[in-house]
């Protein structure tokens, strides 16, 4: 009896989260060690899947570092990271596309539609939504070659947005086209943050494998709930916030400044994550917001 009125409870709870967010766009981004597991996964996608039945519009952006240096690895190409960018030859944009494309997006939309929910990948070898310039290293004011590599200068948010309306769950892979059709890789984090603000997304939520932001790199026990965009910016400068967290707040900043109303950052591989992070009164990760 005990156990049937905590599971009420929370319905109840829920109820409020459910009704405020009924129509919102929420912008979900999916890398890191998150993506190597397929429990972890499929847990994600379902909380994904509940988002949508409950009149929520979730839109999936995903990486895949790791199957495309997998792949590569097979393939017997080296692996090459400039200025902590991929450095993409026409043989590795090759692998990063099918990795993308073929694998990792087809396998989430597989994932939602056994779960009941509609799916479509938005990608170069469909209907792309992303589009960019190539993207150049800098070094003592020298340009550096980094091959097909792309910034985002535009996103289809009208495809996007009518895919929404037919209650179909866009999952978008991040390469993009430039103005003469050719391909370019573009870094996940920085394609999610582009195209949460493209749509004016409610939230925009990185689920990784980090608990969120540290105010101390070396305190696990320093975990921030919630932080403004006043003082991201100050850790950024006072280097506390380096590495692979980076791009990822610089793109929560690039959605805050873009109107989105809050940017998560949470660890997906607690149970249902998302799901405690937007449906109930206890947050799982680092909420940042102006």
């Amino acid at each position: 009896m005990q156990q049937a009125i905590a599971k009420a409870q929370t319905l109840i709870e829920a109820l409020a989260y459910i009704q405020r967010f009924a129509g919102k766009t929420v912008v979900i981004k999916i890398g890191g060690s998150v993506m190597d597991d397929e429990r972890i996964l499929r847990d994600l996608l379902t909380d994904v899947v509940f988002m949508n039945t409950v009149g929520m519009r979730p839109v999936i952006v995903h990486g895949g570092g790791k199957a495309i240096s997998e792949a590569m690895a097979d393939r017997g190409l080296e692996v090459q990271f400039v200025q902590g960018l991929r450095y993409t030859d026409q043989r590795t944009l090759t692998v990063v596309e099918h990795v993308l494309c073929n694998e990792v997006n087809r396998h989430i939309i597989e994932v939602i539609e056994a779960k009941g929910s509609s799916a479509m990948g938005l990608h170069t070898l469909g209907s792309c939504v992303l589009f960019g310039q190539k993207l150049f290293g800098q070094q003592d004011d020298r340009k550096i070659d980094l091959g097909f590599v792309g910034e985002l200068t535009d996103v289809n948010a009208k495809l996007i947005e009518l895919l929404c309306q037919a209650d179909t769950i866009p999952v978008i892979a991040p390469l993009a086209r430039d103005k003469t059709g050719a391909k370019l890789n573009c870094n996940a984090d920085t394609s999610a943050g582009e195209v949460a603000a493209a749509l004016k997304a409610e939230k925009l939520v990185f689920v990784s494998d980090t608990h969120g932001i540290r105010r101390d790199p070396d305190d696990p026990d320093s975990l921030a709930d919630q932080l403004s965009e006043t003082e991201i910016r100050k850790m950024i400068a006072d280097g506390l916030i380096t590495g692979g967290m980076l791009p990822k707040v610089e793109a929560c900043l690039r959605a805050l400044d873009a109107n989105v109303a809050r940017a998560h950052i949470i660890d997906g591989r607690f149970a249902h994550s998302l799901l405690l992070e937007i449906f109930s009164d206890r947050g799982v990760g680092t909420l940042i917001q102006k």
